[in-house]
């Protein structure tokens, strides 16, 4: 069995540029969104991981970016090697007591850490914790998830300086006008420390699609989240 510590690639990747691809976009007429499905590819744009949205029809449909689910990624070799499953919770600084949260699991079975989302009332502020919940990093992004001509970034800091110099980031890449304006893909970037345990880096693999919630398009309106949605 592979132990956390061997997840493939992981271990030597400094700087991740993740390529979230909706290969099963909504049907043009029915408006049903399906099971979603992402690249992770390193910072050259080969192709390491890719991982797989597994979600009932009716969550998918009717609670959009805040649905409950199961994400499998697998390696090249087609072997599962991290679990992400996030039960369904709110995301408004109006419900302090039930907000976003994510387990990892590496390999599947086995938690390695968890992504929770702490109360604030303007800005998505996260705790990175590990396996027995304690807090080791926090994320913080910003209060618009609008990145007009810009990335957007989240700040990774060491639990210990909350606010202070950030030693990682969690980036949405701006990808252009016509992309940005008629297409429903989204790139997310990480960075992190090289020396940075193999297993928070794991963790922030799952932060990333944790932070997706507030970028992605709910309905026709093209509408997303932000604190108070």
């Amino acid at each position: 069995m592979m132990s956390a510590l061997e997840i493939p690639y992981l271990s030597l990747l400094h700087c991740s540029l993740f390529s979230l691809l909706f290969s099963q976009p909504r049907p043009a007429f029915t408006g049903f969104e399906k099971n979603r499905q992402y690249e992770i590819k390193n910072i050259l744009g080969q192709k390491i991981y890719k991982a797989k949205e597994k979600s009932d029809c009716c969550t998918r449909n009717c609670c959009g970016s805040l649905r409950s689910f199961d994400m499998t990624i697998k390696d090249n070799m087609d072997r599962e090697v991290i679990r992400l499953i996030r039960p369904f919770r709110c995301v408004s600084c109006c419900c302090p007591c039930c907000l976003q949260e994510m387990e990892v699991q590496a390999p599947p079975g086995t938690t390695i850490g968890y992504i929770k989302q702490d109360w604030h009332p303007f800005l998505p502020t996260f705790s990175i914790q590990g396996a027995n919940k304690e807090t080791l990093m926090r994320l913080e992004g910003p209060y618009f998830a609008c990145n007009c001509c810009e990335d957007l970034n989240f700040e990774v800091s060491s639990e210990d300086l909350y606010g202070g110099p950030p030693i990682g980031r969690i980036s949405r890449q701006w990808s252009g006008l016509l992309k940005e304006a008629f297409s429903d893909t989204d790139n997310f970037g990480i960075q992190f420390p090289l020396d940075l345990d193999v297993k928070m880096k794991a963790v922030l693999m799952g932060a990333c699609f944790l932070d997706f919630m507030f970028f992605e398009k709910v309905g026709e309106a093209n509408q997303r989240s932000n604190v108070f949605s």
